[in-house]
């Protein structure tokens, strides 16, 4: 990676030494690194700079082959919304823009590797918060264009999928995914690279909002989720039967609206009576529930589909009850799941670099002139 001759900005020489300053040439016709690599040379190699800024997240990672973390740098933005209670568009937006080129370098800097080392450069192209959407996508076009390399837009749905695969060598295709965050739910039948069939989803709230929205209720911090799964080991889990909507019935769609409501209607009931509202049960009572439902679908799927292993990726793949739910469900019925570190469970670039190494090698690219779609399907 760093044998090659460079002059003092890190760019490539096409000569073994640096040409004179006194050759106009070398000030108007700079030399330029032009990689169009043919599919069949991707191998273990080759470099893709992924960038995520879908939602709260900042991030850059580069990653070797498709596979090879070697860095992935993420800046929440947790603490900056926690005055609101929730994600602001034009806060997170603004925050990007001031981020993102730092955390790009750091990344490199990480990497040991420069920007002249890059195969392909890679960004979220959807579904998230469209300003937000646009400051990710604007650089990572920039830095190809200069480069004149692939520029290649990931679906956020379609990256978690890879989070499994960048820390576990036996993970593959085909893979029942339960993709669980803030803003999605899905239960997925993953058959092989780019080809995936949505079997269940919400109907109503994302798992991870209805988190959200029950830890406000609650009085928690803002993000929610990581607030219930701590108070959930300290209170007790069946001290409120909350309802399990849907879970017996046909099909493998969820809701959670009705979740959110229960807990609301029992607390008020609570201060009402003049009883005590003991958070820490209702919590684990809450979290229970949640992780009852998704349990159960999702096992449903494994059956129909007749899966072989299970990945759980998203944001609320960090919930220590539905990670140890789902993985005992698995182990009793003989089936493998893989789940990702904590730092790969949260939005970030090293599952958009590894999502993009597959794509090109299956010979997609995107144009320079795709816009973001904040509403952007998993197809």
């Amino acid at each position: 990676m760093n044998d090659v001759p460079r002059d003092p900005m890190g760019r490539p020489l096409t000569e073994p030494t640096a040409p004179s300053l006194a050759d106009d040439a070398v000030l108007t016709q700079p030399t330029t690194a032009v990689k169009d690599l043919p599919i069949e040379e991707w191998d273990e190699s080759t470099l893709v700079l992924g960038i995520e800024t879908s939602c709260d997240e900042t991030s850059a990672a580069v990653v070797k082959g498709g596979r090879e973390i070697l860095s992935n740098v993420i800046i929440s933005q947790g603490d900056l919304h926690g005055e609101y209670g929730g994600i602001v568009p034009e806060v997170a937006a603004r925050a990007h823009v001031e981020a993102l080129t730092p955390v790009i370098g750091e990344a490199l800097l990480r990497a040991d590797a420069t920007f002249w080392d890059l195969d392909a450069v890679a960004a979220t192209l959807g579904p998230g918060l469209i300003g937000s959407l646009l400051v990710g996508v604007a650089e990572a076009k920039s830095i190809a264009a200069v480069l004149e390399v692939p520029f290649v837009g990931v679906n956020h749905l379609e990256a978690h999928l890879y989070s499994n695969l960048l820390t576990h060598p036996e993970a593959k295709f085909p893979a029942l995914a339960l993709v669980i965050s803030g803003g999605h739910t899905l239960i997925v039948n993953a058959l092989s690279d780019g080809d995936y069939d949505i079997v269940g989803t919400t109907i109503d709230d994302a798992a991870g909002e209805a988190f959200d929205k029950v830890a406000r209720f609650l009085g928690l911090d803002y993000p929610g989720g990581p607030e219930i799964d701590r108070l959930s080991l300290l209170g007790n889990p069946e001290a409120v039967k909350f309802p399990r909507a849907m879970a017996t019935e046909s099909g493998f769609d969820v809701s959670y609206s009705g979740l959110k409501t229960a807990v609301i209607n029992h607390v008020r009931k609570l201060e009402t009576a003049g009883e005590a509202v003991v958070v820490e049960d209702i919590a684990a009572s809450f979290q229970q529930a949640v992780v009852d439902i998704q349990v159960a679908k999702t096992m449903a799927a494994v059956e129909y589909v007749e899966a072989e292993r299970v990945f759980l990726c998203g944001g609320v793949a960090a919930n220590s009850g539905l990670r140890q739910g789902l993985g005992d469900a698995c182990a009793a019925r003989g089936i493998s799941m893989t789940v990702p570190p904590m730092e790969l469970c949260t939005d970030n670039a090293a599952m958009v670099a590894a999502c993009a190494t597959a794509m090109i090698r299956r010979g997609r690219t995107t144009s320079l002139d795709a816009a973001p779609d904040p509403n952007l399907r998993l197809a």
